[in-house]
Parts: structure tokens; sequence; C-alpha cells
């Protein structure tokens, strides 16, 4: 189970309210939610082996360099090279992050790369066991296959409540797209369309059902390119005209839209779960300090009740 860590945390704090503090009054909802969801996620779906994956960087600059609109509207404006977050939500980062600690749940990042990134290199990495990646993000439905392991996203844009699970077939079902490539043909359509929320504008007059049948169709991106650019009769002249009027973005967009496959990632601890080297004690102390309540016992109990017979 490789965990988006940073969307967790953001739901998290938009689902709680702030009314949920520490002793000493720090706001700890995302901190509380976080734990909560993870907890549930290690009941219901049981992982053998678990990582948590962490921005290092949340708009690497080889993505801006490619598009420097990626993710601009999120720059805050004191600090221009740091994402605009919420006040009460920065200081609880650290705290999240103690808790994966003391608890022996694997962290991973990479230098100069985004938790997509390293979640699409484990994900490509692995050869042995079926992967699930936990995410809010659509993007990282480009990373669903049949072999040489399973890989699925199960996506909680809507809550862990109304998670969705996606293989091949259900993404290509969805989108219309092909089951034999749905993971490939989900970003080519994705840069198609475009996404305002992380300053991707697509192709002007595209959106999403004929992105679709237009991969569908041509068979890729780079297909559907060299079709608009011998002319071919395949297309309509509006859809021909828009994408030469979009050749720009769209021979920048695939290194902003695909995920890395190869980043450098590292792995802070063991990932095998349950973990061998669980601190109750620093889980307690964190627990009284930050006034986490039920939402450390739930996830002591998940992780001990992970590793008895089902």
């Amino acid at each position: 189970m490789l965990v988006d860590a940073a969307g967790l945390w953001f739901r998290s704090f938009y689902a709680l309210p702030e009314s949920l503090t520490a002793p000493d009054g720090t706001p700890v909802n995302s901190v509380r939610g976080f734990c909560d969801m993870l907890a549930r996620l290690i009941t219901d779906r049981r992982p053998g082996r678990l990582i948590a994956c962490l921005d290092n960087d949340w708009r690497p600059q080889f993505r801006v360099d490619l598009l420097p609109s990626y993710k601009a509207h999120r720059v805050a404006e004191a600090e221009p090279d740091e994402e605009d977050v919420p006040d009460s939500l920065g200081p609880q980062v650290p705290i999240i992050l103690e808790v994966l600690a003391a608890a022996g749940i694997a962290t991973a990042e990479a230098e100069g790369f985004e938790a997509d990134d390293v979640i699409g290199t484990l994900t490509e990495q692995e050869q042995r066991d079926p992967v699930q990646v936990v995410t809010g993000d659509r993007d990282l439905f480009q990373l669903v296959r049949s072999t040489p392991t399973p890989a699925r996203v199960v996506y909680v844009g809507a809550g862990l409540a109304k998670a969705q699970d996606y293989g091949p077939a259900e993404l290509a079902e969805r989108y219309a797209l092909s089951a034999d490539r749905a993971g490939a043909d989900y970003a080519d359509m994705a840069i198609l369309r475009g996404d305002p929320s992380d300053g991707l504008p697509g192709v002007a007059g595209i959106g999403e059902k004929t992105a679709a049948k237009l991969i569908t169709q041509f068979g890729s991106l780079e297909a559907l390119l060299e079709a608009a650019q011998a002319g071919d009769r395949g297309l309509t002249p509006r859809v021909l005209g828009k994408l030469v009027e979009a050749a720009e973005y769209l021979s920048a967009a695939p290194g902003v839209v695909r995920v890395a496959r190869n980043a450098p990632v590292v792995l802070h601890r063991p990932d095998g779960f349950p973990p061998s080297d669980v601190d109750h004690q620093r889980l307690r102390q964190l627990q009284q300090q930050w006034g986490l309540g039920s939402s450390i016992d739930r996830l002591i109990s998940a992780i001990e009740r992970s590793g008895q017979p089902r």
C-alpha cells in the first residue's frame, strides 16, 4: 500500500474542525483525521507492506521549467518557493511525521520530486506484490496496470467512506478508454483535458469525453499529434485547429502530467507491515502531548490486529 500522505493530511484538515486542539491550543484536526484514515485503511485492507509517500518538492523545478503555470496559483505570496498552506495546518505536519516514525511506518521521498513521483517509481519497481495506491489525486490513475503485478488506485477524493477502487477495467469503463492501456490512456487524456487545479490549461475546446475519444481513436497522444501534423482526415477541422493552436503546450505537458518512474527514492524505514519497531511509549507521549486521544488508540489497535489471522 502506497499512501499519498500529503493528500490525506490536507483532506483531514478540511474534513474536521479546527476546534480539535492540543492542550496548548494547537489545532490537531489534521493529525487526528490522518491517524483515523490510516487506521481504517490498515483495518479494512490489511497491507503486508505500507509506505507513506512524501512531497520532497511540491512544485519541482523541472515541471515549472516545462510549464511555468504549473501550480503557480498555489505559491505563497510571502515565500515564492513555498506552497500556500493554511497557517494551522503547517505545524501539524511534523506531528504526523513523528507519529509515523513512532508507529514504525515507513516513509519515502525523493529529492526534487513530488509524492506522485515517489509512488510512480515504487509502483514501477514492484515485481513481487500487488500494489494499492491510496490518493485523492486523479493524476495517479495513470499507474493502474495488470502486469508484472496488479496496481490499483483507491481513490478517496470524496472521503474514505466513499472510496472508489480502480484497476484497468474500472478505469477503462469510467472514462471510455482502452482496457489494455488504461493507465497510459488516462495520462494522455488528462494532458488534453487539462486541470485548472494544477495550472494545466489543456487544449481549449477539448473536454474529457472528446479527449478520451481522440486518445482511443489514435492509440496515444504521440500518434494523435502525428496525425494532426499530417492533417489526418480522421480529425475534424475544428479539432485539428485546436491541436495546432496548442502545439507549444502539448510539447511540454507530457513531462509535467506523467509521473516519474525513476525518481531517486529514499525509504526511511523498512516497509514490512505490521512494523517490528513500534515505539508504544513514544506514541503515548505524543498522544498526551497533543491531545490525540482515541485516534492514537485506533491506530495502535489497527497495527496490532493487522498481524493477527483474519
